[in-house]
């Protein structure tokens, strides 16, 4: 099992961008403690999402809150999107490769 970690720049700056889709109204410092988890998807690259640097393990997907679409290095579509927990809480980075493949590189957003 993986453990958690503070999220690389890349995913750093997704989220970021997957924030301000969204209509969510964090603090400003709301990556400070922000930890991830890699997610046995495939190694397509989702991510657990642990807010304040609390892992709470047993949340639930509460709802979707934004998403963005981007072409990998393949030429493969991939989908990011941005979901809460049933608490309004982040949950999850997740990422969906159409072919289901392994991600090659995040996007530069």
């Amino acid at each position: 099992m993986e453990s958690n970690r503070k999220p690389t720049i890349q995913e750093e700056k997704l989220l970021e961008l997957l924030v301000k889709k969204s209509s969510l109204i964090l603090p400003d410092n709301w990556k400070d403690n922000l930890l991830v988890r890699s997610m046995d998807d495939g190694e397509m690259g989702s991510l657990y999402l642990f807010p304040k640097g609390i892992m709470i393990e047993d949340r639930v997907m509460g709802e979707q809150v934004s998403d963005f679409q981007f072409t990998d290095s393949d030429g493969i579509e991939v989908i990011a999107s941005l979901n809460l927990d049933e608490n309004g809480d982040l949950f999850e980075l997740d990422l969906w490769k159409t072919d289901f493949s392994k991600l090659i590189k995040l996007p530069d957003v």
